[in-house]
């Protein structure tokens, strides 16, 4: 018998995660790009952050989701630390409203709407336009029915004379009002939230034994303390493989968390009054006192919130000094960065959803873009090493060094497609809207276009080191100032194309990328007409005027790999390079 109530409590748990899962899933595609562009927009001071954390936290029902966005938001560059620290603080005060919902669930009967909701959902979940609405049903059906076999297991184990007592006889070791003991219970609050990934399963657990009169209501509070240390951790794990800035981020949500449970341990008597005063708790009230489930866990989400509320409203004033304290903890890497082989952007983070994954491919993909027309910077110093080399004593230690320099970036340029390539199939492996499928397939083909271009950079430096190299057939001076106007032309369209990659693509004329490139192929067309007649009039050799060719025609298919990628972006058709 007891094993089958040790299953049906995990099972029940199991139920309650997979619900607020699914549901804060389900909420967060129903909001798409909206959520992005109002943790943009709304972030300007820190009461606004605060207050949009908040508000988002609340309609996600997830502060882990809402945090591990923000983590996401600074790694990517879209928020500043300041601004994820008071929208992390805003994300504790929403995450209340979830304790508010169980402990609701412990008032009544929740069960009688469970079924309802898992038929309307089954319908919903079959008519595509709203599917997602079906989703967010049979998650909030999930949740309650997780909650309501918590309970309802949890009474039936106090009827149990046998588990009663050994379940009260461990307990009742802790009893006495000890320091130790307060902190023994908020170190296994911390651990429990830590193993299970979810503060909500643990606030669960802590108001169904509360509630039953198994637990304390003194031992109740200290694991909620014990949750909100525990549930900063998931965040720190995530970004232990973003950059600095969203490690400094998820370091903070663990700072302001600590920092709350250190005062109000000081004040802890003081303040547990004040809440039982608020919620109408009697900490002397007994198990069989009329109403006292219900009041356990309404005085224990009201703690929750009494808590987060006061220490949000305290350090919200003391950010600047927080953001000094966590720039001082973690110092920047030394890697640089730009050379790196890992992606920067991309990150494995926990319960990610669409839309915030293909917002991170779409980061990497820009910084690809970028890293792309800094190896085509090289190539033409490349050239202009080359020339002064011949005229300087062949400085071949320069030279050689910028040359592997660029077979790095070759190869970087390779490892970056095929990650982003298989992070993206990871993504199209979960239910997607036709809008995100669409997205998603435009950035496949932009990582192909964009290794091209690496591919053509890496030739046309393969081809400089090989003249480099010959020691003989050196450019005219003419042919130097045609490559380098050549040159000049294709960087023009690398800068247009980094342009849309970092603004918006509404506000991008895609004309002039074509205009620049029917200027590179006009000016290809040009100088093949000239190459020819002056080899014929022996201006230069037959082998010079091959490898100048080579690096204008490169140039050329450089130019179409640009508009590919530019048609991509703008969800254009595919055409013939």
């Amino acid at each position: 018998m007891s094993y089958l109530v040790l299953f049906k409590l995990l099972g029940s748990l199991a139920l309650l995660m997979f619900g607020m899962k699914s549901m804060s899933e389900a909420l967060q595609k129903m909001a798409g790009p909206q959520l992005r562009h109002v943790l943009g927009a709304m972030t300007t001071n820190r009461f606004t952050g605060a207050l949009t954390g908040m508000f988002v936290t609340a309609a996600v029902q997830s502060s882990t989701a809402t945090t591990l966005m923000t983590v996401s938001f600074v790694n990517a560059g879209l928020l500043t630390l300041v601004q994820a620290i008071s929208v992390i603080m805003g994300a504790h005060i929403g995450t209340t409203v979830t304790a508010w919902i169980m402990s609701l669930g412990m008032g009544f009967n929740i069960a009688d709407f469970v079924y309802p909701a898992f038929f309307i959902g089954i319908i919903l979940i079959y008519m595509k336009k709203r599917r997602i609405v079906g989703d967010f049903l049979f998650g909030v059906a999930f949740l309650f029915l997780g909650l309501s076999t918590l309970k309802d297991t949890g009474f039936s184990l106090v009827e149990n004379p046998d588990a009663n007592a050994a379940i009260s006889a461990f307990f009742s070791n802790f009893n006495e009002a000890t320091f130790l003991n307060s902190l023994l219970f908020l170190f296994m609050g911390t651990v429990l939230t830590l193993c299970v990934q979810s503060s909500a399963a643990i606030m669960a657990i802590t108001m169904m034994l509360c509630s039953t009169g198994v637990l304390h209501i003194d031992q109740g509070i200290m694991l909620v303390l014990g949750e909100n240390i525990g549930t900063t951790i998931t965040s720190n794990i995530v970004a232990l493989s973003a950059n600095t800035q969203a490690r400094r981020a998820a370091f903070a949500h663990m700072t302001t968390n600590v920092i709350g449970v250190c005062w109000v341990l000081i004040l802890l008597k003081p303040f547990f009054a004040m809440v039982c005063h608020i919620s109408g708790f009697d900490p002397e009230m007994t198990s069989d006192a009329p109403n006292f489930a219900i009041k356990a866990s309404v005085a224990l989400a009201t703690f929750h919130s009494a808590f987060n509320v006061s220490n949000t409203l305290l350090l919200i004033w003391f950010i600047p000094q927080i953001e000094k304290f966590v720039c001082w903890v973690i110092k920047p890497k030394k890697v640089d960065e730009e050379e790196d082989f890992r992606l920067h952007f991309i990150t494995s983070g926990i319960m990610k959803t669409p839309e915030l994954s293909v917002l991170e491919a779409h980061k990497e993909i820009e910084s690809f873009s970028d890293r792309m027309q800094r190896m085509f910077g090289m190539v033409r110093e490349l050239l202009d090493l080359s020339a002064t080399s011949n005229q300087k004593n062949r400085q071949e230690g320069e030279f050689n060094k910028l040359f592997t320099r660029i077979e790095k970036y070759e190869s970087i340029s390779d490892n970056m497609e095929l990650e982003i390539a298989n992070y993206l199939d990871q993504v199209s492996d979960a239910h997607l809207s036709d809008e995100t499928k669409a997205k998603i397939r435009a950035m496949l083909r932009e990582i192909s276009e964009l290794e091209s271009i690496g591919d053509a950079c890496y030739n046309m430096a393969r081809t400089i080191n090989r003249k480099y190299q010959a020691k003989e057939d050196h450019f005219v001076e003419e042919q130097y100032a045609h490559i380098h106007q050549m040159m000049e032309l294709t960087d023009q369209s690398l800068t247009q194309m980094n342009q849309l990659m970092r603004g918006r693509k509404e506000a991008f004329d895609v004309n002039r990328t074509r205009n620049l490139e029917n200027e590179i192929n006009n000016y290809r067309n040009q100088l093949k007409a000239q190459n020819i007649s002056d080899i014929n009039n022996h201006e230069y050799t037959y082998a010079t005027g091959t490898i100048y060719m080579d690096l204008i025609n490169e140039c050329e298919k450089l130019g179409d790999y640009v508009v590919n990628v530019v048609e991509a972006r703008m969800g254009m058709r595919q055409r013939l390079a």
